[in-house]
């Protein structure tokens, strides 16, 4: 792609739910693009997640939402329980792509980025993996974007959709803070119990744990540790120290803890979120996804607002004469509902920190029901 001067073209950096979504979008409306990801093609963090009602709406614009309905589980209720192992109540989630298809669908991270990357490529995305931008400049022509290869790439777009941890926000001198909330949450692979056909969230004395089916055959346990430092643990000390957390739960959680020990993989992180307060952009340059808004996991809206970024983004590029007047058109629309949703998931967690959970409930239904609006 070297020497392409005002031509519809673009890097994205980054080929995760955001980057795989605005790279499929834009080449469907013409553009040549590349997506540049540092990492080997099959590296993906975490076992799974939720793909909320917005999440299979905008999926469903793309044509992509059956797939990833065939290949997940659908679900309709978050049912609440409470530290006694009685259930404190249910959340109805609205269906937003029709009453016959479920309100949201778990499923397995690798398999959605397989169902993602196989449209980027048959819309003729080229995905180069081992490789980054490693410098951008735009002085009033095409961005100018230094790979980490040594190679140039002069293209009419820069798209940054390189996760929380965004080498291409801080290039483009956009800054932010990674707030660190005390939390600490994991997540395990395990055998769907035969009750699991919706989601289920366990309130402890001191954590929050719960249950996502992701197929027929399989689900996840997610538990957020409270109170807690960043810190890493040895992967051997990973299963056995889940087992000790979800040892003080009642009820359904002792089957899911028993399961736990056989797990194929363990993964633990620390809760983080990020918001840009200022511009998401430089020139022709933006930044998507949770390099620009990332809310922590209770709202479980991040893929929701990583797909709804890549394609909108294309729409409004589309609906402009210009990158630049696109670029902010795209932006304008986006930043008071992802800054909601960030704040929202930041107030979630301060109650379930504080064991307010009955408080806490309401404000996952109400952000469901506004995330429900159109994007």
């Amino acid at each position: 792609m070297n020497g392409y001067r005002g031509a519809r073209t673009a890097v994205v950096v980054g080929a995760g739910v955001a980057g795989l979504t605005a790279a499929t979008a834009l080449a469907r409306d013409g553009w040549q693009v590349e997506i540049v990801e540092i990492g080997p093609p099959e590296a993906t963090s975490g076992w799974g997640l939720c793909l909320t009602g917005p999440s299979l709406r905008a999926l469903d614009e793309a044509g992509l939402a059956d797939a990833c309905l065939a290949e997940g589980f659908g679900v309709d209720t978050i049912t609440h329980v409470d530290v006694n192992g009685e259930r404190a109540g249910e959340i109805r989630l609205p269906r937003l792509i029709g009453a016959r298809r479920p309100a949201m669908v778990g499923i397995a991270r690798p398999v959605l980025h397989r169902i993602l990357r196989a449209e980027a490529e048959r819309c003729g995305v080229e995905i180069r993996h081992g490789v980054t931008v490693a410098a951008v400049e735009q002085e009033g022509g095409p961005v100018r974007a230094r790979l980490s290869d040594g190679t140039l790439r002069e293209v009419a777009l820069l798209v940054g959709a390189d996760g929380i941890r965004s080498t291409t926000r801080d290039l483009l001198g956009l800054r932010t803070s990674l707030d660190f909330h005390g939390q600490m949450v994991w997540r395990a692979l395990v055998p769907r119990p035969s009750w699991a056909t919706g989601i289920h969230q366990f309130a402890g004395k001191t954590d929050t744990a719960g249950l996502v089916p992701l197929s027929d055959t399989r689900a996840y346990v997610f538990l957020t540790e409270n109170g807690v430092e960043r810190s890493v643990l040895p992967d051997t000390r990973l299963a056995p120290r889940l087992q000790e957390l979800l040892e003080t739960f009642p009820g359904r959680v002792r089957e899911i803890r028993s399961m736990v020990s056989g797990s194929e993989s363990v993964v633990r992180r620390p809760v983080l979120t990020a918001l840009l307060a200022g511009a998401w952009s430089r020139g022709d340059s933006v930044v998507i996804g949770d390099a620009a808004h990332a809310p922590a996991p209770q709202v479980a809206g991040g893929a929701a607002l990583a797909v709804e970024d890549g394609l909108l983004l294309a729409r409004e590029l589309g609906r402009h004469a210009s990158v630049g007047a696109g670029i902010r058109a795209f932006v304008g629309r986006r930043t008071r509902r992802c800054r909601t949703l960030v704040e929202t998931s930041v107030a979630i967690v301060g109650l379930e920190q504080a064991q307010r959970h009955f408080e806490a409930y309401p404000l996952v239904d109400s952000c469901h029901r506004l995330m429900a609006e159109p994007a």
